[in-house]
């Protein structure tokens, strides 16, 4: 023994003791009793104990580890034939698709002229009939050797980065642009335009979804965890942007050299902490409904079009299901983004989820007209001890830049502040402040006039009050799939007074009748906090308020719903005697992305009916209010533009939107004098609000 080792204590030298290695001839007799009787009863174990000298407790024991560890090689054996039956089914699949390229003109679409374009179909459907085959056959081979359908698989075996093929996410066949039917303001009725992709999924698309929900997981999960040179840091902020060159790089696409000339890619990342635990987040993700709730002013239009996995044992963890959603910025002058796109569910451990959306070529007879498509995007979400998340958000697209940006907005939306990470995360870090504040009971309110009189009445106004912004949000959309569309008719402002007139036949969320909306947006060269202060103050509503006729508005009840002190909902009393018996519901909210303030008339005994605690769903609003965005311009100065005409840093773009009750009756006609008078308000308010805030001449 060395001198510096340590003395063997006796516990250690009783284990040491205990400590049995087998003889080879021993274990010899083992082995070949197990090849014929791998189950020993009591008397066989016995007689091997007295033959090799053991106890009958080893001979057990050895028995129990070596059919353990028979199980284990069997179980590697049957992943290896597994892997290998998808890795061929794989390479075979890219096949096909390359297959479908070549017979698709790059440049036009349309099928090659110098090629027998019958005889290429015939080759391609045999080509698919046996690809079906073959994917029937490994599924069923996956089914009987782990007991589920393939399809139920939280996820396949990984295969190298370098092998990624996002290639079914492009779309074709652009449409015509949609242009306002003049019936409308004639009277006509409007109609929604029938929602894309509603057709089931076929069984041989459901494992190529599940293998390229898996295969976006993958690059999601590296483009999460990687750091420069992959992301690098621009802007005054310090967002974090997509290296183009560094990602083609490691993430190389089959294809990708056809790429349309006029795709513009988006790609920013960010991280936040939040008001919610993961599985309460991961619940409002996967729910079509929650996530356009917990998203307003961002997703105008979102469905569930098949859930292809449940989870797995009840939970969320292998949920896949393919969603379209339309995304929009609260204005009607900007395009909005359409995307069909699969949702994958991940549990990496526990209080470790990852959720990722990738575009998918699901092909109907109603076809997005955009090429645009979201490449692997989403979010990890990780449990703090103290109930909260912290979330790192990755959003990358391709859009279709056919459909030019208006020049008001075009910094904005080409500095990817319009639809990047940092928006998302913003408002749904506010969201879920506003959430809290509805489920906690003790935040504290405003109540001057006593007008609540417990914790039931302050939630429903909260409900109503978030019913309301969600209404105006929707109002504002550009998009043609809400039943009504913008046109311009004069050019007052900036980019026009633009209307639009859709029937409501109540008596739910909107009065019954003929309603009749006016937007414009402009842009001022004044931050856009400083505009957002201006319009929710109470004091200084009577600059802007055409309707208050200089009368000004006292402020009786506040429910704050955030941490920010202007994310807040106020009820408004009008200091004006014919007045008396309305009041003024206002919410206002901001974050980094922008700031909002909706309100609406509401009479006496809806009021009093909504802090009573009944539920706020059946009264009639119809709100009016403002957007405020900055104006995507660099800090510190800037040159004079067509969408910056003075030069100045940190504008606002403001969008003003004026909803009227045209007639109470649904039938009716649109006249000119109602046009006139909404146009008259809507100019008057903007101008109203230039002088107020210095600025007259822009």
């Amino acid at each position: 023994m060395d001198s510096g080792d340590e003395p063997e204590t006796p516990e250690q030298q009783g284990r040491k003791k205990r400590c049995h290695r087998h003889t080879p001839k021993q274990i010899q007799e083992l082995e070949a009793m197990f090849k014929v009787c791998p189950h020993p009863d009591e008397k066989q174990r016995m007689q091997l104990s007295r033959d090799l000298g053991l106890e009958a407790r080893q001979i057990k024991f050895w028995f129990q580890n070596r059919r353990t560890q028979m199980k284990s090689q069997h179980e590697r054996a049957g992943n290896c034939a597994l892997r290998a039956e998808n890795d061929k089914i794989r390479c075979e699949n890219i096949a096909m698709k390359e297959a479908l390229k070549n017979a698709i003109c790059p440049s036009c679409g349309g099928p090659p002229t110098n090629e027998d374009s019958y005889v290429d179909e015939q080759k391609l459907r045999m080509e698919n009939a046996r690809l079906k085959d073959e994917l029937d056959r490994v599924s069923s081979f996956a089914s009987k050797y782990l007991g589920r359908p393939v399809t139920q698989l939280p996820s396949v075996q990984p295969m190298a980065m370098s092998s990624l093929d996002l290639s079914m996410g492009g779309y074709s066949n652009p449409g015509p642009s949609s242009s306002l039917d003049l019936d409308l303001l004639s009277g006509g009725s409007s109609t929604v335009m029938p929602f894309p992709f509603s057709a089931a999924v076929s069984e041989i698309e459901k494992p190529l979804m599940v293998d390229l929900a898996t295969r976006a997981m993958e690059e999601l999960i590296r483009l999460v965890q990687t750091d420069e040179p992959l992301w690098v840091k621009v802007g005054h902020d310090g967002r974090e942007v997509l290296h183009l060159e560094t990602y083609e790089r490691i993430f190389p696409r089959p294809g990708h050299q056809f790429k349309y000339a006029d795709l513009h890619t988006e790609a920013s990342r960010d991280s936040t902490v939040v008001i919610m635990n993961s599985i309460a987040l991961v619940d409002m993700f996967i729910d079509a409904s929650k996530w356009a709730e917990l998203f307003p002013t961002i997703v105008s239009k979102t469905k569930t079009i098949e859930v292809l996995s449940t989870g797995i044992a009840g939970s969320k963890n292998g949920t896949l299901i393919l969603m379209y959603e339309e995304l929009q910025v609260l204005s009607p002058v900007i395009p909005t983004r359409e995307f069909c796109f699969l949702r994958y569910c991940h549990q990496i451990q526990q209080g470790l989820w990852a959720i990722v959306d990738v575009s998918v070529d699901h092909h109907r007879e109603n076809q997005l007209a955009s090429r645009s498509r979201r490449l692997p995007s989403g979010c990890l979400i990780q449990d703090m001890p103290n109930g909260y998340s912290k979330i790192t958000w990755v959003e990358h697209v391709e859009i279709d830049k056919k459909n030019q940006t208006h020049q008001l907005y075009r910094n904005l939306v080409d500095s990817g502040m319009a639809f990047g990470a940092q928006r998302w995360l913003s408002t749904l870090q506010r969201m879920c402040e506003r959430f809290a504040c509805l489920t906690v009971a003790g935040i504290s309110s405003r109540d001057l006039g006593g007008v609540i009189p417990g914790p039931d009445g302050k939630r429903s106004m909260m409900k109503l009050a978030q019913r309301m912004a969600n209404n105006f949000c929707a109002s504002i959309t550009a998009s043609n799939n809400h039943g009504h569309k913008w046109t311009n008719p004069s050019g007052l402002t900036d980019v026009g007074v633009r209307l639009t007139i859709y029937r409501s036949s109540g008596p739910a969320s909107l009065p019954t009748g003929l309603i009749l909306g006016a937007a414009t947006s402009i842009w001022l060269p004044v931050p856009s906090q400083r505009v957002f202060s201006f319009l929710k103050d109470e004091k200084t509503r009577a600059e802007w308020d055409v309707l208050s006729n200089g009368n000004s508005v006292q402020e009786v009840v506040r429910i704050t719903n955030g941490s920010h002190p202007g994310n807040c909902i106020s009820l408004l009393r009008a200091l004006n005697p014919a007045q008396s018996n309305m009041l003024i519901l206002q919410e206002s909210c901001i974050d980094a992305s922008g700031s909002l303030v909706v309100y609406a008339s509401i009479d006496l005994p809806s009021l009093n009916d909504v802090m009573s605690g009944e539920d706020p769903s059946k009264i009639p609003l119809l709100p009016s209010g403002f957007a405020v965005l900055p104006d995507g311009q660099p800090m510190g100065g800037g040159a004079s533009t067509s969408s910056n005409p003075m030069g100045v840093a940190s504008g606002s773009l403001v969008t003003v939107l004026f909803q009227l009750l045209a007639s109470s009756s649904p039938s009716a006609k649109l006249d000119i004098e109602s046009v006139t008078t909404v146009t008259q308000l809507i100019s008057t308010t903007v101008q109203q609000m230039k002088a107020a805030l210095n600025c007259p001449g822009i």
